[in-house]
């Protein structure tokens, strides 16, 4: 670790982690949907579809009103451009990174294992794709065994499975349905070829997590990658030793962190198996010590309680903020604590709340505007109209400051999915209802 840690505020914090995210100024929507995916490093998947699945909304969100299909086809396309695995959650990951989950491939195939027990005869599931091509569930049976939605068939254990140890891959759907392939049939011939160590692997995806989060705490890079044991350690030692590249920081307000063990930081920051480079010394130096767009300071007394991609210092964070909504599984928000810190945003989905405990709604998505989170709206759409069925807007907000974003926020959403009315059935204070479902000039 180099002696000097740099000094940031809760709000410099703050803007790096959007300029990371990709909602400030236009450059971070130059590219497309396939761009911002490997900006992002991971776009998280879920079943929910509320105005449109998550996948969809998170690139909504950062380009705006970007056709849905374009969206489809940066994600699943041929050649293959993404795949389907295991990061924060299920996700979708550019397919250049395949070789950096062969740690989380091996451990599957070492524990023999999943949730769901392994059926008999995945090695005819296998044949079955090798000889016939890619397949759906459907194409063996279906998903369910008739029960929850958790209760699989076992052709859809059997098949998760395989993807689970790498012998297949999704890099297409058809409608919600994954397509099971040949990993050495999709998969590119110089990724497919790489093998990396335990220790490599992640090297390298601490410094894709760094970043995209732009801003980090320890915590925040294990929840991001979902690593823990013996993987953990392997991060512990890519931070310490400078490997993954990241600069230590100290963020005031953010919760101090503890001195790390002393099993890691006295290996002297070599990750065994991976050369350490002094990249976070070269990331002050670049900036002669003083960085762009914030306040940097050498505090050798302070113990980091961060880490800072190297690059985002470099810059000066500047542009037009967005206003839009954002996805629960958005992974600007995905982890709440992180949310709180970041920006004193407390934030529960209520989902699985039965409707009469529910405090803000079904599917409440925050409101991102001028790079705060504002308010929270259940959204729903009935034929071309979307309906606000609650707003809320935040503790400290002005109301007469808060219409202009919020409403931005929810006609570029209407307008995008297809809707060409705004109905406000719910919003504190009342009178801001008819300011709200007014469209924007």
């Amino acid at each position: 670790m180099t002696e000097s840690t740099v000094e940031l505020t809760a709000d410099e914090a703050r803007r790096l982690v959007l300029s990371a995210q990709g909602f400030i100024g236009a450059d971070a929507r130059r590219g497309g949907a396939h761009t911002m995916l490997r900006r992002l490093g991971a776009i998280q998947l879920d079943t929910v579809s509320v105005l449109a699945r998550s996948h969809e909304l998170v690139a909504y969100s950062r380009l705006g009103a970007v056709g849905r299909a374009a969206v489809e086809r940066s994600y699943w396309d041929s050649p293959a451009r993404s795949f389907e695995y295991w990061c924060h959650a299920a996700c979708i990951l550019p397919i250049e990174h395949w070789p950096l989950y062969g740690f989380r491939r091996r451990a599957f195939r070492e524990r023999g294992a999943r949730w769901h027990k392994v059926p008999d005869g995945v090695e005819k599931l296998l044949d079955q794709v090798r000889d016939s091509g890619p397949i759906t569930t459907s194409d063996v049976g279906g998903a369910k065994n008739g029960g929850p939605w958790w209760d699989w068939s076992d052709s859809k254990i059997g098949l998760e499975w395989l993807l689970d140890i790498g012998e297949l891959v999704c890099t297409r759907r058809v409608g919600w349905r994954r397509v099971y392939d040949l990993a050495e049939r999709v998969v590119p011939a110089e990724a497919l070829a790489q093998e990396l160590t335990d220790a490599e692997c992640i090297v390298r995806l601490a410094r894709i997590a760094g970043r995209s989060l732009g801003v980090a705490t320890r915590g925040d890079l294990v929840d991001f990658l979902r690593v823990r044991n013996q993987y953990a350690a392997l991060l512990d030692e890519a931070l310490l030793s400078g490997a993954a590249g990241l600069v230590p920081a100290h963020v005031t307000g953010w919760p101090e962190a503890r001195r790390p063990a002393k099993s890691v930081a006295a290996k002297g920051g070599a990750v065994k198996g991976v050369a350490a480079k002094g990249v976070a010394a070269e990331g002050m130096a670049a900036t002669g010590g003083a960085l762009k767009g914030v306040a940097a300071k050498g505090v050798a007394a302070a113990m980091p309680n961060a880490w800072v991609d190297p690059a985002l210092l470099e810059s000066e964070v500047r542009g037009r903020h967005r206003s839009t909504l954002v996805s629960p599984f958005d992974s600007l928000i995905w982890h709440r604590g992180r949310t709180s810190r970041v920006f004193g945003f407390d934030y529960v989905l209520e989902l699985y709340v039965p409707k009469a405990k529910r405090v803000h709604g079904y599917f409440t998505m925050p409101v991102l505007s001028g790079g705060r989170l504002i308010a929270r709206v259940d959204p729903a759409r009935e034929g071309t109209t979307f309906v606000a069925r609650q707003i809320g807007l935040e503790p400290g907000i002005s109301p007469a400051r808060a219409v202009e974003g919020v409403r931005a926020a929810l006609w570029e959403a209407a307008s995008w999915v297809g809707c060409d009315s705004v109905r406000v059935e719910r919003v504190d204070p009342p009178q801001l209802a008819a300011e709200l479902a007014r469209e924007p000039q």
